[in-house]
């Protein structure tokens, strides 16, 4: 069997191997796993004898099915007997991804005293005293809670707050490692909104931000509002704004690869949940020309029935010709495809009929809305969220970043202006001597991003400057909309 699906260390396994020793066992194996469709990563002799050598061969493989199936081959050569086969993922997860650690050594009495008591009361005096002293002398400086009920999480649905864990310690081992932000997981084993209000208010103290992740909409929409205006510290639902942010600045290096802008383009937008709805809005105020928003029920438009609050604004100031069909006939003539949904939706056909130079944004995980190899055939710019394909969007460009400047400012709140300066530093970042249409977006691992977008979020806190470009829609319609919680 060659799997159709692309491998990825996501699915990674290590298998132990025993193979007689001769002079082409090993070359057997690596072959064997080719041609099973897997990509060999590395193998490594582990013992051996006169008759037999141990290898762990490590591959990329594309599922679970697709191991097992890798591993089955294998077993069914002459010669070779399977071990132990590892999943190098579950691997990693064993026991949790993240611990606390101290900064103080504790090495003698005399750190004790300071770091406890008796030394610690005249601190805790200092708050009671004037509590914005909080963010200088407690873990508040420089700690965000990452909250999810599990609702909504990745594209696995409503999986609960346990399940959730271990995206939840991945979001705090990335804020740690890009941003230098001491995070740490808060699942609630509740999905009611007046109680996950509650909740996040009652432990805020502890905070310096809040980080909401994986809940569904709309209810995320309400509880992102309330508690903005219930906390001094700012609340950032990364999988709206996060991803709203990385989307507008690989649509800014985009427009320059293609030679638009953006107030004569027309955007397609495939998912109209907490991440779509977040992009379109800051499209419309970065000033796109039209926007359709497509869900599942369709293209939403004005006179569609059984609308949602946030989909029924999002039809009354989305869709200037009101189109009412389906998803190609949407994109046909379209500059920009943004897919937030799910996978499979279009062909490459699909994409050819779409206007010149078009610009696809396809991030369904794992698999996007439309192949990209087929995509990258007619359109002239292609990004996915997946890391093995080029021009990745991914979040992890914006929230470290974005933290560590609304925490270095002590900043009370998330804006919207500090959105717009957050995706343009992400966009200068590439430069435009660097551009062309495989990089529109900087790397994950490129160690200037996350300082230019904390300087700009700083910039803003502090009044430096303002958003550049017009708004599409007036400020004052945009605040009326009940999802519009920047």
């Amino acid at each position: 069997m060659v799997t159709t699906r692309l491998p990825s260390a996501g699915f990674s396994i290590t298998i132990r191997i025993a193979v007689t020793a001769d002079a082409s066992s090993i070359g057997r194996l690596t072959t064997c796993v080719g041609e099973a469709g897997a990509i060999v990563t590395a193998l490594d002799v582990v013992d051996s004898d006169p008759t037999h050598v141990l290898v762990d061969l490590t591959c990329d493989t594309a599922d679970a099915a697709h191991a097992d199936q890798v591993v089955k081959q294998l077993e069914d050569q002459d010669g070779v007997d399977v071990r132990k086969v590892s999943d190098r993922t579950f691997l990693l997860h064993l026991g949790g991804k993240i611990e606390v650690s101290s900064k103080v050594a504790l090495r003698n009495r005399d750190e004790l005293s300071r770091a406890y008591t008796p030394g610690v009361a005249r601190v805790c005096m200092a708050i009671a005293e004037n509590p914005a002293d909080a963010r200088r002398l407690t873990i508040k400086r420089n700690t965000v809670a990452v909250v999810s009920d599990g609702s909504a999480v990745l594209g696995l649905g409503n999986i609960g707050p346990a399940a959730a864990m271990p995206v939840m310690e991945g979001k705090a081992a990335l804020f740690k490692r890009f941003g230098g932000v001491d995070a740490w997981p808060v699942v609630l084993d509740t999905q009611d909104t007046d109680e996950i209000v509650a909740i996040v208010k009652a432990i805020a103290p502890a905070y310096g931000g809040i980080n909401l992740e994986d809940i569904a909409a709309p209810r995320c929409f309400e509880i992102e509002a309330r508690l903005r205006e219930l906390l001094d510290i700012p609340v950032f639902h990364d999988d709206q704004h996060g991803t709203a942010i990385c989307v507008l600045a690989a649509l800014t290096n985009a427009m320059r690869v293609v030679g638009k802008r953006m107030e004569d383009v027309k955007v397609v937008v495939s998912g109209a949940g907490a991440a779509g709805t977040a992009i379109m809005k800051l499209l419309m105020r970065q000033g796109v020309g039209d926007i359709i928003a497509y869900d599942r029920r369709g293209a939403l438009h004005r006179g569609m029935p059984g609308l949602n609050e946030s989909m029924q604004w999002l039809a009354d100031h989305t869709n200037r010709e009101n189109y009412s069909g389906d998803l190609p006939g949407a994109i046909a003539g379209a500059d920009v495809f943004i897919g937030v949904s799910a996978p499979n939706l279009l062909t490459g056909d699909d994409i050819a009929r779409m206007a010149d130079r078009a610009i696809v944004f396809a991030m369904a995980n794992p698999d996007p809305e439309v192949d990209p190899r087929e995509a990258r055939k007619h359109a002239a710019v292609v990004a996915t969220g997946r890391s093995d394909q080029p021009n990745q969007i991914n979040n992890v460009l914006a929230f470290p970043g974005v933290f560590r400047g609304l925490l270095d400012a002590g900043a009370e709140e998330f804006t919207e202006e500090m959105a717009l300066a957050a995706a343009r530093a992400i966009a200068d970042v590439v430069g435009e001597d660097k551009l062309n249409p495989t990089v529109i977006i900087p790397s994950v691992f490129d160690q200037r991003v996350t300082p230019a977008v904390a300087a700009a979020i700083r910039a803003v806190v502090r009044g430096v400057h303002a958003p550049s470009n017009p708004a599409a829609v007036p400020e004052s319609e945009l605040d009326k909309a009940p999802e519009a919680t920047f």
